[in-house]
């Protein structure tokens, strides 16, 4: 089976806030493994072998004000191994006018779209935004339907609590594709928590521009668990459809718990029920379509 990875990392340590100086806490637990540099060389010697053919790098939170330095970079790396074949960018959507930012880096030619994350938590711990609602911030809306102008897609992050504000951005962004991080981060896997969570994926689901991303899985649970896959991906697929659902692997901080074979190798038992072409969707045109690939 053909394969994209929509979603991975590559990095330099020295550039990463997070993986210098004291060990901070994290989401996905203790990272001293990959608390170095993870070349492309590594990334590629880790799917060897899996299928994959193409990859979409994500932003891996550099210093806000070098976003377009690490676009350079990747770019560079690019050029010099062919991969990865698409980017997706850091820029500040909380910007007045996010349009100097876009116009610098709509000069790199992989630059698919951008990802700023908006995940809040009433636990420390799980916080990245500033606030709860900046999906329903008028300025965020603004700089985001701009996306439309660069035909470039808008990687979205937001827990459950936040997506009834994240489909009314979706909705008044009707010309930008919405590609839904770690299928919206479920992280409260009680009854309770996971009513919450399916209700506001249905919420995103009827808007007809989201795109769910089934990644990032082993987040919240710091292990590679088939069931847990398949669950997720059994309820993703019921709202969106598969022609509305891709593959990425979030490597390497799954490696953390797992390896690229075993990481694809449960996706795919996931997808095991599904017709081929839901399956080539999934793990493939979903993201050649979105990502322009």
């Amino acid at each position: 089976m053909r394969i994209v990875d929509a979603h991975f990392h590559i990095w330099l340590q020295a550039d990463l806030p997070w993986l210098m100086g004291p060990m901070q806490p994290r989401i996905f637990g203790a990272y001293e493994p990959i608390r170095r540099d993870y070349p492309m060389t590594e990334y590629l010697a880790d799917l060897a072998g899996t299928g994959v053919e193409k990859a979409v790098y994500v932003q891996a939170n550099w210093p806000a004000e070098r976003a377009e330095a690490e676009v350079a970079w990747v770019e560079s790396v690019a050029l010099e191994t062919g991969w990865p074949h698409a980017i997706v960018a850091y820029a500040d959507m909380t910007a007045q006018d996010v349009r100097p930012a876009l116009d610098r880096l709509a000069r790199y030619p992989r630059v698919r779209g951008i990802r700023q994350q908006f995940h809040w938590h009433e636990t420390p711990l799980y916080r990245f935004a500033a606030n709860p609602d900046l999906c329903r911030d008028p300025t965020v809306q603004k700089n985001i339907a701009r996306l439309a102008d660069y035909g470039w897609a808008f990687d979205l992050q937001v827990f459950a609590s936040q997506m009834a504000g994240a489909a009314e951005l979706a909705r008044a962004c009707p010309a930008v594709t919405f590609i839904l991080q770690h299928a919206g981060m479920p992280e409260d896997l009680s009854a309770a928590g996971r009513e919450s969570w399916r209700h506001g994926m249905t919420l995103l689901a009827n808007e007809p521009n989201v795109t769910a991303k089934l990644s990032g899985f082993g987040t919240f649970i710091h292990r590679n668990d088939p069931l847990h896959i398949g669950w997720l991906m059994a309820e993703t697929v019921s709202l969106f459809g598969a022609g509305r659902c891709l593959y990425g692997s979030n490597f390497p901080i799954e490696k953390l718990w797992t390896g690229y074979g075993a990481l694809i190798g449960a996706h795919r038992q996931a997808a095991a029920s599904l017709n081929e072409a839901e399956q080539r969707a999934i793990f493939y045109d979903t993201a050649c379509r979105v990502y322009r690939l």
